[in-house]
């Protein structure tokens, strides 16, 4: 990969692990689920008006609508309210994990003992997590994981779905999960209107980031570099996003950084590039069909 769309793919990625940051920050300003139903918004009014989906699309993203904006943000979102940045980061990886078992159990794909492995050494991660004091309370921990495992059901749906353009995809599933978040924000939380009439710059910054820089322009660069270079070269750097996103928390949050959070995280790293990454033994091209 050229230097250039290296450091754009870095770029990216600190786009996404600066984000843990933000929703961190915001969600002490605004509601959790409001600062989501907000970000939907956002997203929606920019790209929606500029994009079209088909009949046959419809189905699906209605479908991604819950399951990706209706459950993963939220609980996302919702989980980061009680939890350290980085562990939070750490915690949203498990998607990758959850996403293998899926698509060996439903799309019968192949579980090699390199993947067990990967699975293995994530999951043991985790349990090192909770060995240390880093590790959010019960209720947290079990809605970060909740957000990963919904992460790894709409991929599913995705790799089931017909083609449709990243963007467009987002500026939709956006739309159509504005209603599914705005009831959970309108049974779960208080005072809304008072909360936007009280928002400062943190509250209405994460907005405006998590929309455009996180959901616009870091996942259109992302799919750019994916469609310029092959996915083996680009996906591993995601590895670096809770990376990234403990780093960020021990900077500008001043979470403590533990042995279980070194330990823990490392484990939880090397088990997703072991999921992700194939080692090939010789450099022969294969052919194209």
């Amino acid at each position: 990969m050229p230097l250039k769309d290296l450091l754009i793919g870095l770029g990216i990625i600190a786009i996404w692990a600066f984000n843990i940051i933000v929703i961190k920050v915001g969600i002490e300003d605004l509601p959790p689920l409001l600062v989501t139903v907000l970000r939907f918004m956002l997203v929606a009014v920019l790209v929606v008006p500029f994009t079209r989906i088909s009949r046959q699309q419809l189905p699906w993203i209605l479908v991604l609508a819950v399951t990706f904006g209706g459950l993963h943000f939220p609980l996302l979102f919702l989980g980061l309210h009680q939890s350290e940045a980085g562990t939070g980061a750490l915690l949203v990886q498990m998607g990758t994990p959850f996403a293998t078992l899926l698509a060996a159990i439903f799309l019968k794909e192949k579980l090699s003992p390199r993947r067990i492995v990967g699975l293995i050494l994530a999951f043991g991660g985790v349990v090192v997590l909770a060995g240390g004091p880093s590790l959010p309370p019960p209720a947290s921990t079990a809605l970060l994981l909740a957000s990963a495992f919904f992460w790894a059901v709409s991929t599913m749906i995705i790799k089931l779905a017909p083609p449709i353009a990243p963007l467009t995809m987002t500026g939709w599933i956006s739309l159509f999960a504005i209603p599914l978040v705005a009831l959970g924000s309108w049974i779960f939380e208080d005072d809304q209107w008072l909360a936007l009439h009280q928002a400062g710059w943190a509250g209405w910054g994460a907005v405006v980031y998590t929309a455009v820089m996180s959901s616009i322009a870091a996942y259109g660069l992302w799919y750019w570099l994916l469609q310029k270079h092959p996915v083996s070269r680009v996906v591993p750097l995601t590895l670096l996003m809770p990376v990234f996103a403990v780093i960020l928390g021990v900077w500008l949050l001043d979470d403590p950084l533990g042995i279980n959070k070194v330990a823990g995280g490392a484990m939880v790293i090397a088990g997703l590039a072991v999921i992700n990454i194939r080692f090939r033994r010789s450099r022969k091209p294969r052919p194209v069909s």
